[in-house]
């Protein structure tokens, strides 16, 4: 069961997925259900339209609410604009 969605912009992303991938095992990100079931969330990519001109975002589908607490509070700073 899915609980929320975090958005960010492609260079947020860019940033903290390095920073990631300094952190934790390259399966962590590489494989869907290793990264659900080990960081609490799936990232996916969206496409929002504004005033006719595509903006493309990432968003972290979070599944388990103390893993997006943990989270937040060890990447916040990575997470801001």
């Amino acid at each position: 069961m899915k609980i929320s969605s975090t958005k960010l912009s492609e260079a947020q992303w860019a940033k903290l997925h390095h920073r990631l991938s300094l952190d934790y095992p390259s399966s962590y990100l590489l494989l869907r259900y290793v990264c659900k079931d080990k960081l609490g969330f799936l990232a996916r990519r969206h496409t929002e339209w504004f005033e006719s001109q595509p903006n493309s975002l990432i968003l972290l589908d979070w599944y388990n609410e103390s893993k997006k607490t943990m989270f937040f509070l060890k990447y916040s700073e990575y997470l801001q604009s």
